[in-house]
């Protein structure tokens, strides 16, 4: 079986490389947004995904059909699929000026956050942390997020929900690892940074990274 694929990228160089087309419901969403730099985040994402399942599909991004529908409200957002390939496992993340997005067999997580140096924000470690996580991380920002994406990936593969967070305890997973890629319980982690970015891919099979771009990016 072919192993998920993870693309990520400055959001500017992304719309650099990357051409393509949204939907209605998509630019509708777009177009919503009240900052430009979240609006093209969000473009940047949306056009990111279709290339990635392209390339992992050996097919031409223009013939996928991005779609998404709430399973609550019947609004067009919620996890997303490719019309034409529902099996598809898909997944995608924005963060200020910084995009990825995942695809594979299986499921398939991925997220990205910016994580500046100092304290952590205690209201969030209070949500996202359990006591074990909370004793590991202390006060240390960096870290915090680094916990708060790994749990996004799982909410994005269907495995966890947000008012999950605190009873998932992570705390077993080195914050700093040289191999970049962690198992366990038959799950796999691939982290990355990018400036001030943390990223992760949470996948069945180990992922195959391609970063976008000139600006160089460290494994985690």
């Amino acid at each position: 079986m072919r192993s998920p694929l993870i693309f990520a990228g400055h959001t500017d160089e992304v719309l650099d490389m990357v051409g393509g087309t949204l939907t209605d419901a998509e630019r509708a969403r777009a177009d919503r947004f009240n900052r430009e730099q979240d609006r093209l985040d969000f473009v940047a994402a949306h056009l990111l995904v279709r290339h990635c399942a392209a390339e992992f599909l050996g097919t031409r991004a223009c013939l996928l059909t991005l779609v998404q529908r709430c399973e609550q409200c019947g609004g067009p957002h919620g996890r997303p699929e490719f019309a034409e390939e529902p099996d598809l496992s898909v997944s995608m993340s924005h963060t200020r000026g910084y995009v990825c997005a995942a695809v594979g067999h299986g499921r398939v997580g991925v997220d990205a956050e910016h994580a500046t140096e100092g304290p952590a924000d205690q209201s969030l470690a209070a949500v996202a942390l359990s006591p074990a996580e909370a004793h590991l991380v202390g006060r240390d920002n960096r870290k915090l997020i680094r916990q708060w994406v790994r749990k996004e990936a799982l909410v994005k593969r269907g495995e966890l929900t947000l008012d999950q967070l605190r009873e998932t305890d992570l705390s077993g997973l080195p914050f700093d690892d040289d191999a970049a890629t962690l198992e366990w319980e038959g799950r796999h982690l691939l982290e990355w940074t990018a400036g001030s970015v943390i990223a992760g891919a949470i996948t069945d099979s180990p992922g195959r990274l391609r970063l976008l771009g000139g600006r160089a990016a460290a494994r985690v």
